[in-house]
């Protein structure tokens, strides 16, 4: 493998990404150019929002090929475009081949979820303190418990199951991603499990983590949720659970709970007036700059 670094300015990131892989590179990463001194810049973006900016003021390149003569090809393809002039031939460099099935493992430890809950990729062994385990790798649909908000969501699970899970007769997991909270609510007694989202992929995705685990569950698009549950997990984006207010909270069941992740600090008092016509919305955990809201919904009299 070699890899051909380049110096560009912001506006030019993307005409560059784009040219390289028309190139036929096997992937291009950009990084600042700046980085580690004091004219390093940050950039900071919404979840699930574009990146504010496509690059830095002065951004490194970087392209991966399959040899020397490609790389060398593609710069002197690159170098000779009449927008090309300010673009920096930095190096053309070989680099070790390396098993990248292993390299990318190894970023994925066990996640703690509560000294006796984790969540463990198949290729390692369960910790010895772990006495409920979620076998689930890294997948295209969101949700391998190292974000906070879905450590934070199965951590109160966990926590309030001793007490609650008699309760949870029914729950729905709304934009279950994975599948990971259906499933860890399903470690902790729960028994009827509806897990929906509007992604086909996440749903397979579910059905096929369900299994892996030995958790019993229905998983579908939207509409296969009906009725009240007395558990309803969404971690999806402040904005659509405030859209999806009155259809969570017309799903919990009389003395059930709602949890909701995916929430900014800054965004509490939103979705505490979102959903005030039905329940009362309380902080129960933080984690990173992202927040665990929940309610328990009156009791039928």
């Amino acid at each position: 493998m070699h890899e051909l670094v380049l110096m560009a300015a912001e506006d030019q990131v993307e005409t560059v990404s784009d040219a390289l892989m028309e190139l036929d590179a096997l992937s291009v990463s950009v990084e600042d150019a700046d980085a580690d001194t004091d004219a390093e810049q940050a950039l900071f973006g919404e979840p699930g929002l574009p990146a504010p900016r496509p690059g830095w003021q002065r951004s490194t390149l970087k392209a991966l090929f399959e040899n020397e003569a490609q790389a060398t090809e593609a710069a002197t393809m690159l170098m000779a475009q009449d927008w090309s002039e300010d673009i920096h031939l930095v190096a053309i460099q070989q680099v070790d081949e390396q098993d990248w099935v292993r390299l990318t493992q190894s970023q994925f430890a066990p996640v703690e979820i509560t000294p006796e809950f984790w969540i463990v990729p198949s290729w390692h062994k369960p910790p010895d303190a772990a006495q409920r385990v979620i076998r689930l790798d890294p997948g295209l649909a969101f949700g391998t418990g190292t974000h906070p908000t879905t450590r934070m969501c199965l951590r109160w699970t966990a926590q309030q199951a001793p007490r609650f899970a008699a309760d949870w007769g029914r729950v729905l997991d709304y934009g279950c991603g994975s599948g990971i909270l259906a499933i860890g609510a399903g470690l902790h007694g729960a028994r009827e499990i509806d897990a929906v989202d509007i992604d086909p992929a996440a749903v397979e995705a579910t059905r096929n983590n369900a299994r892996e685990n030995g958790v019993e569950l229905r998983a579908g698009l939207p509409e296969l949720a009906g009725g009240r549950y007395g558990l309803v997990l969404a971690n999806i984006l402040a904005t659509p659970l405030k859209l999806l207010a009155p259809l969570l909270a017309g799903h919990v069941a009389p003395g059930g709970h709602l949890v909701l992740a995916g929430i900014l600090a800054r965004q509490a008092e939103e979705l505490k007036a979102a959903y005030a016509p039905w329940c009362a919305l309380e902080v129960s955990d933080e984690q990173e700059g992202w927040i665990l809201m929940t309610a328990r919904f009156p009791a039928a009299t």
